[in-house]
């Protein structure tokens, strides 16, 4: 039990210090992606039942896509990719970011300063662990990416900081992620 206590207060930390943590107190202003007042009952493009999420996804996609779930750090499959490509959600398969704009954070999850394009995540207000975040939410089917943080680099100002559990990597040579 206390082996158990340990790690959560471990991951309550680096949840904290690792995504949290600004070095600046800049306040960038977050895009209007979509409407960021957002709740559980919008409409999304893409619509499943729950058994039809729990049997296309694994288990962990699954926690982390629906039902806002966190990996740890520096153990998912994307957070150190420098291959050209773009990333799509692992849940729709929408394009949601590509390579040209993921940057090494040090905080061990995949780090993003800005989004393929307009309109692809929702973003909502998230005042659990005791702290106010800004969720980012596939606007194609709903799913949990991660959340977004103003302690990004130029030119935004900007950090996606994602679930490689929630992303599917598709490599591709460097003009074709730029479409």
């Amino acid at each position: 039990m206390k082996a158990r206590f340990n790690w959560l207060a471990l991951g309550a930390l680096a949840l904290t210090v690792g995504c949290h943590a600004s070095p600046n107190n800049n306040v960038a202003v977050a895009p209007q992606t979509a409407n960021s007042t957002t709740n559980q009952t919008m409409k999304f493009p893409v619509t499943k039942t729950d058994a039809e999420w729990r049997q296309e996804l694994t288990p962990e996609q699954y926690r982390v896509l629906r039902q806002a779930d966190t990996e740890r750090p520096f153990t998912g499959k994307y957070w150190n990719t420098r291959e050209p490509g773009v990333y799509r959600c692992a849940a729709c398969g929408e394009i949601i970011f590509t390579s040209e704009t993921k940057f090494d954070s040090g905080c061990g999850w995949p780090s993003f300063y800005d989004l393929a394009a307009e309109k692809k995540v929702i973003l909502r207000d998230d005042d659990s662990l005791g702290m106010h975040r800004t969720e980012v939410i596939c606007a194609h089917c709903g799913s949990h990416l991660g959340h977004l943080f103003d302690d990004g680099p130029k030119p935004t100002g900007l950090r996606y900081c994602i679930n490689s559990a929630s992303l599917n990597f598709e490599a591709t040579n460097s003009a074709d992620a730029k479409k």
